[in-house]
């Protein structure tokens, strides 16, 4: 998991993360191995990233 403090950077960085978020001006990015999945007010990151953890955590399961 990778919380970086830059959207521009912080996906790219963090690409061997499983998951990860950044944060930007009132909001954020989620993303996955590096490539952004979606982008959420900054009110709803660490929501969003556990569901995320959530889903992998799902899909490994069913490996």
């Amino acid at each position: 998991m990778a919380v970086m403090g830059c959207v521009v950077n912080g996906p790219g960085e963090a690409r061997g993360a499983d998951v990860g978020i950044a944060g930007g001006n009132g909001e954020g990015l989620i993303f996955r191995k590096g490539e952004i999945i979606r982008k959420v007010p900054e009110a709803d990151l660490v929501e969003e990233l556990f569901k995320e953890i959530d889903a992998i955590l799902e899909e490994r399961k069913q490996k």
